[in-house]
């Protein structure tokens, strides 16, 4: 098993910036990627970016590409999310999760482990 615990979030005017983090714990993350989700009022869940366990690959959802960065450190099992030029639109809960295979995905259905999610409110 594999517990996820994300930080970073909270209040930020729109053009700001945040960054979340995403530990985990219960066993090493060797081989297997992950991912940051989000998911707004009323709307289901959606892909944001991922990363491969080497971090040699990644992949972002269009709407915030040039402005989210994606990385981790395999040495303390965390993955981060660096969120700059923040927009009101990108205001939701953000969830990390972990995909048990070393390739990525951008669906919700192919994760296998889910944090509880951290608040990102964005205002404009």
């Amino acid at each position: 098993q594999v517990q996820l615990v994300e930080s970073g979030g909270g209040l930020v005017q729109a053009g700001g910036s945040l960054r979340l983090s995403c530990a985990a714990s219960g066993r090493t993350l060797s081989w297997y990627s992950m991912g940051w989700f989000r998911q707004a009022p009323g709307k289901q869940r959606e892909f944001v970016a991922a990363i491969t366990w080497s971090g040699g690959s990644t992949l972002y959802k269009d709407s915030v590409k040039g402005r989210f960065t994606i990385s981790r450190d395999n040495a303390k099992n965390t993955v981060y999310l660096q969120m700059n030029g923040l927009k009101p639109e990108d205001t939701a809960v953000y969830y990390c999760a972990v995909r048990k295979m070393p390739t990525i995905s951008t669906l919700v259905s192919e994760y296998d482990y889910w944090g509880q999610g951290t608040q990102v409110t964005v205002s404009s």
